[in-house]
């Protein structure tokens, strides 16, 4: 299997199943001397892993990382960081129904195509599990990106929207509640919208804002490495993940360019930021700023039909424990992976002038 490493030069590479051992990961290529805080990297972990609140999956997992290699009192070595997550409460069984049968929407059929072969345990590698490796990583290049700012907070869930621009949100209410949401009416709607949902046996999809702040100018590739189109990489790489706009994105096309185009202060910022903080592909020192949209969950606890290995039609039932909304758990996910992009672009700009 291909495409487990994310990276240039500050890279990532992970392994593991939802339930195997453990998941676990590589990164290589971090700096030597960058002086970790253990606790900000546990904590974001805490923030993605199950069974937090009444609105996520209810599988327990204590989710404490484990490092074998690349920090020596406290510090980054400069060689390879290694660590592991390991898996303690898998419950296999829940998914012995579907050993022979497909999921509709999930990655099941395809892998079975694909490999010939498929651990049909929690979907395996395909599960979302994989993506705390990501949120060991990210919390580690955040701290090397020093004083650059992500923030990521739910936006919509379903049809309920938050109809702020983030410059009127205050940043600190994310964590208030469960949801993630930093408008306190707004967020109380979801979860009761989400509980509802989980009620019913069903499931529901939602957007998520993030915002990079604190950037130099100057970072991203012109051509085939747009910094915006790194972005989109590492967004769509998550599970889930059905769509990824940045600045004015798809509502700026109802715009003239006369309205859309940012206007120059005397000092190099914009008075406006359609553009999103990047233009030609590298960033102009502006807020980044985007959207991603997760579907909704694809294994839902009701009945379905499906096909089984022989191509039969079957019903089946969804069992085992899973997101009614899988938004609130995604938004340390999003940081990280922004994070490993402006980590890894913020290398890649040392490199090309003395």
């Amino acid at each position: 299997m291909a495409g487990n490493t994310f990276g240039n030069l500050f890279k990532l590479s992970t392994f593991g199943e939802s339930h195997g051992v453990a998941i676990g990961g590589v990164l290589d290529g971090c700096p030597a001397g960058i002086e970790l805080n253990l606790e900000a990297i546990q904590k974001d972990l805490d923030r993605r892993k199950p069974g937090q609140s009444a609105i996520v999956t209810q599988r327990k997992e204590p989710d404490t990382v484990e490092f074998f290699s690349g920090i020596f009192e406290g510090k980054t070595t400069g060689t390879p960081i290694g660590f592991a997550i390991h898996n303690t409460n898998q419950k296999s069984h829940d998914y012995s129904h579907i050993k022979d049968s497909y999921r509709p929407s999930h990655a099941d059929y395809v892998y079975d195509q694909k490999y010939g072969f498929r651990d049909y345990r929690g979907g395996g590698r395909s599960s979302a599990r994989e993506t705390a490796s990501r949120v060991v990583a990210g919390a580690i290049a955040k701290q090397f990106l020093g004083d650059m700012k992500i923030n990521a907070y739910v936006s919509q869930v379903g049809e309920l929207s938050l109809n702020k621009s983030y410059q009127e949100l205050d940043f600190s209410l994310i964590e208030s509640n469960p949801v993630r949401c930093p408008d306190t009416a707004t967020a109380a709607k979801m979860e009761e919208y989400i509980k509802k949902i989980k009620k019913e046996g069903d499931t529901i999809g939602g957007v998520i804002t993030c915002v990079i702040q604190n950037i130099p100018v100057g970072l991203g590739e012109p051509v085939f490495d747009k910094l915006h189109a790194e972005l989109g990489k590492a967004m769509l790489s998550i599970n889930a993940v059905k769509g990824f706009e940045y600045g004015s994105g798809f509502e700026g096309v109802k715009m003239k360019g006369s309205a859309h185009n940012d206007q120059f202060n005397s000092d190099g910022s914009t008075k406006t930021n359609h553009s999103g903080g990047i233009q030609g592909g590298i960033s102009n020192g502006m807020d980044i700023y985007f959207n991603i949209a997760f579907k909704p969950v694809a294994t839902v606890i009701q009945a379905y039909d499906t096909i089984d290995k022989e191509g039969n039609k079957v019903t089946t039932q969804g069992k085992g424990r899973h997101d009614p909304c899988v938004v609130p758990r995604a938004v340390p996910i999003v940081e990280a992976m922004a994070a490993l992009v402006m980590a890894d672009y913020t290398l890649l700009n040392r490199t090309i002038k003395l």
